[in-house]
């Protein structure tokens, strides 16, 4: 039997708990982007620069990395390879969220451009594709827009601020990515990868260049994969218990 639509009382109080809860969460890291302002400007970006990498890149953790690899003597090409890593995390977000979605068509290109951690946590946290479709697009629309406009404040008020570095700044975007990493480190496989991508990335930042330990600790999810494969199958090569 067909389960009965919910009464238009109880789904209007669902809609607007929902709205409630993705405005705090896009509001809450939408203001971090007045951190990546300043440290954008702080690396030697331009006000321009900085801006169109917020309009056009728009995700925080590649931003980030980018500026951070940038500001410690890293290539372009290392930075922006280190960035690209980074972001290639938010195609697997699509895929889950595309069949989640089911967005017309039409509205799937500017969709795609609001797939980040925020607004995929959002989305997936609902019980249905309805509620998905609201957090997703409130989440994504209000971060954007402060995201962008707090960027812009950051980069202009930079100069204001003097030292950038001796605010710490630099590490309001790395936190809020770990705030949000952290509840879903689940499983003992999932906590093992990330403890190692930590081990890896920091224990090469002194002996590589700017950018590359973040490409290299990418390695934890393969090494901890063979590591379980092995206690799978035992000492003796067969099927362990």
């Amino acid at each position: 039997m067909p389960t009965a639509p919910p009464p238009a009382a109880d789904r209007g109080g669902n809609d607007r708990a929902v709205v409630r809860d993705a405005l705090g969460v896009g509001v809450a890291v939408g203001l971090s982007g007045f951190a990546f302002g300043v440290t954008s400007a702080g690396a030697g970006l331009s006000l321009a620069q900085t801006c169109a990498l917020s309009l056009l890149v728009f995700t925080g953790a590649s931003q980030f990395a980018l500026v951070g690899a940038l500001a410690a003597g890293g290539t372009p090409l290392t930075a922006a390879a280190g960035a690209f890593f980074l972001g290639t995390r938010n195609a697997f977000y699509g895929l889950r969220l595309s069949s989640l979605l089911r967005l017309p068509r039409a509205v799937r290109p500017a969709a795609a451009h609001l797939v980040i951690d925020e607004t995929s946590l959002v989305a997936l946290a609902q019980r249905d594709r309805r509620a998905a479709r609201i957090g997703f697009t409130v989440t994504g629309v209000t971060l954007y827009l402060l995201w962008n406009l707090t960027t812009l404040l950051g980069a202009l008020g930079a100069a204001a601020l003097g030292d950038t570095a001796a605010w710490g700044l630099d590490a309001a975007g790395p936190a809020v990515f770990l705030a949000l990493l952290a509840p879903m480190l689940r499983t003992a496989a999932e906590r093992a990868t990330a403890g190692l991508a930590v081990l890896l990335g920091l224990g090469l930042l002194p002996v590589l260049p700017a950018g590359v330990p973040v490409l290299v600790a990418a390695l934890a999810a393969p090494l901890v994969l063979l590591a379980r494969g092995l206690r799978a199958k035992g000492p003796d090569g067969g099927e362990g218990r």
